[in-house]
């Protein structure tokens, strides 16, 4: 089947990763990883056979792709604005 092919995996994150240079914030960067990921254990033969493991594994992966990077670098503290007056006020 085609979920059982690395190199459809990679593909996919690659698009995803490229894809987010369009877009702001970390939307599919973290799932690009994970996609990438699941691509690499399936061509070491570590993962095979099953989708759904496979979709797993990927979710897994992305999402400590994600929090990884967003503390890394994701917003820094102190560089949030806090609104403490509105501009329609008198």
């Amino acid at each position: 089947m085609w979920w059982q092919e690395g190199w459809i995996w990679v593909a996919a994150g690659v698009v995803l990763g490229a894809a987010e240079m369009l877009l702001p914030g970390f939307v599919l960067l973290g799932t690009a990883v994970g996609l990438v990921l699941v691509g690499g254990l399936i061509w070491l033969g570590v993962l095979g056979g099953s989708l759904p493991l496979m979709l797993l594994v990927a979710a897994l992966g992305g999402l400590a792709a994600w929090a990884f990077l967003r503390r890394v670098v994701g917003v820094r503290p102190g560089q949030v604005k806090l609104w403490d007056r509105d501009i329609n006020d008198n």
